[in-house]
């Protein structure tokens, strides 16, 4: 009986990406606090922030008013998705010349798997440093790479050098590595749950390990006995290659045609609702809503509208639905089936309304 095949996986994080490369792009940035996001006389929010402006506390998610307040310096930049999106293609070949294993997270971040594709390198360390070198060398950008014997290691061990890092955590280690670490480190554990551990006195992961199996069921049911695994550095999660899921809908056909306005306009809010929901549930954003009416006689016309934003907010596809039906002939004829569409699809993080004006 052969043994287990030890897992190689590489997580890359490419640093301050959306700052990064408008820094590139115009050298006249190199040095000053920059930020991308929103506009700081309005309600925008700060996307990204780069590394000269961190060291005033500013940071992603954070008011771009505020960001200006405690750096009046901060030059703020709109965020650019075409340009983000193009970049990561060419990140994302530099990967799949290493290995066909490589599983996008958002645009600047991904997993590989290289355990079966060290070729030549010998070895996953080689390959990290040698995809640094050609990030490097190639987009004139930096990424930090965590590589570990498990997603799990190896997302943390990404974090650990930033900016153009690289932390290796052999099998050997991954329990000694995370023991310090803090709860709120390991894959699944959000503000609430990392509440509930302080409450019962548990902050790091060594904390969690040696916790009584049976006093975490009480708190969190059947998720009590995989958190402590992890804790312990055990992570079986493959590396998925699947497509990311281009267009997300719902739709309905009635046993009964309707005509009202008012019933039209509900039944499109409880399917934007829908698509909402699946959106955050896949944590996507859409930059398209397309709706889809059909007539008593099957005709069956679309309209669909492009955001100057990608968006997963319920209201907001919910208005551009009630604006695209507007303009069939919905009020004047009967329906049979209406449908609600979102495509384009992005990372959820790349979609959040807030950077934006309102």
């Amino acid at each position: 009986m052969s043994e287990p095949l030890l897992r190689r996986i590489l997580h890359c994080d490419m640093d301050c990406f959306y700052a990064a490369v408008h820094m590139r792009d115009d050298p006249s940035l190199a040095g000053k606090p920059v930020v991308v996001g929103g506009n700081p006389d309005g309600r925008g929010v700060v996307a990204a922030a780069n590394y000269e402006v961190r060291r005033y506390g500013i940071h992603s998610a954070m008011p771009a008013a505020e960001a200006r307040r405690r750096c009046p310096e901060t030059i703020f930049i709109r965020p650019d998705f075409n340009r983000y999106r193009e970049e990561s293609r060419a990140i994302f070949d530099i990967y799949r010349d290493y290995t066909p294993l490589v599983q996008t997270l958002s645009l600047d971040e991904a997993y590989l798997d290289v355990s079966e594709h060290l070729g030549a390198f010998g070895s996953a360390t080689a390959i990290a440093e040698d995809i640094r070198r050609r990030v490097r060398d190639e987009r004139r950008l930096t990424v930090s790479v965590g590589v570990g014997p498990n997603k799990l290691v190896a997302k943390i061990a990404s974090d650990q050098d930033k900016p153009d890092g690289l932390t290796v955590v052999r099998p050997s280690q991954a329990a000694a590595f995370l023991a310090p670490l803090p709860v709120r480190r390991l894959h699944g554990v959000g503000p609430a749950t990392e509440k509930t551990l302080h409450s019962l006195g548990l902050t790091t992961v060594a904390d969690l390990r040696e916790a009584p199996i049976d006093l975490l069921a009480t708190r969190f049911g059947r998720w009590a006995r995989s958190m402590q695994q992890r804790a312990w550095g055990i992570d079986d999660r493959p590396v998925h290659t699947g497509h990311v899921r281009k267009s997300l809908s719902t739709e309905r056909t009635f046993e009964e045609n309707i005509s009202e306005p008012a019933a039209i306009d509900e039944l499109l809010k409880k399917m934007a609702d829908e698509v909402a929901q699946g959106l955050a549930k896949r944590e996507l954003a859409a930059s398209t809503i397309t709706i889809k009416v059909r007539y008593p006689d099957f005709t069956t016309p679309t309209r669909s509208h492009t955001l100057p934003y990608p968006t997963a907010d319920a209201a907001t596809i919910t208005a551009v639905a009630h604006d695209l039906v507007r303009r069939t002939e919905a009020s004047t004829r009967s329906v049979r089936l209406l449908g609600v569409g979102a495509s384009n699809l992005v990372p959820a993080e790349l979609g959040q309304r807030a950077l934006f004006d309102e």
